[in-house]
């Protein structure tokens, strides 16, 4: 077994739609970032990528590729399960907080978790995902953003290299 920690943080832009978790959070404004900037999303990704030692995001899916431009993080997400699969690593479960002041995110937590546990093949009791504010303080608490922090525990696969 292997556990892993991811970390993201966007800005907020006008003009885009906000994606937690792969689902359009009503709101008047979304992230920015070369895909659709979904912060919990990358977040989960990079706890992934880390707990298998496959680096991060970046060097999977580089900013910049034309190819990944607005794509949807879910596509990512089901890409880098099946890199994990292919060197023998199953997803045991995924635990993660969003941190925004706003918008509220609580009653849109049931689908976002319905859409993870969707991707990543395991049961939805299996995927955590929790909604905190930063009190304020820093660039979440003075709503210039939203941050999204996750841990994933992976179990299987293939040690070679470590």
């Amino acid at each position: 077994m292997r556990i892993g920690i991811g970390w993201d943080v966007h800005p907020f832009d006008t003009g885009r739609a906000l994606v937690l978790g792969g689902i359009e959070i009503p709101f008047e404004r979304g992230l920015d970032g070369w895909s659709d900037a979904d912060v919990l999303t990358h977040a989960v990704i990079d706890a992934l990528l880390g707990a298998a030692a496959l680096g991060d995001i970046g060097s999977h899916f580089p900013p910049g590729a034309p190819e990944y431009r607005d794509i949807s993080s879910l596509v990512l997400l089901e890409k880098v399960k099946d890199k994990l699969a292919d060197r023998g690593w199953r997803v045991v479960n995924i635990d993660s907080t969003v941190l925004a002041e706003k918008p509220r995110l609580a009653e849109h937590i049931p689908l976002i978790r319905q859409q993870l546990s969707r991707v990543l093949g395991i049961d939805i009791g299996l995927v955590s995902v929790k909604a905190s504010t930063s009190n304020q303080i820093g660039m979440v608490g003075r709503e210039e953003g939203i941050a999204a922090y996750a841990v994933a525990l992976i179990e299987g696969g293939d040690d070679e290299g470590i």
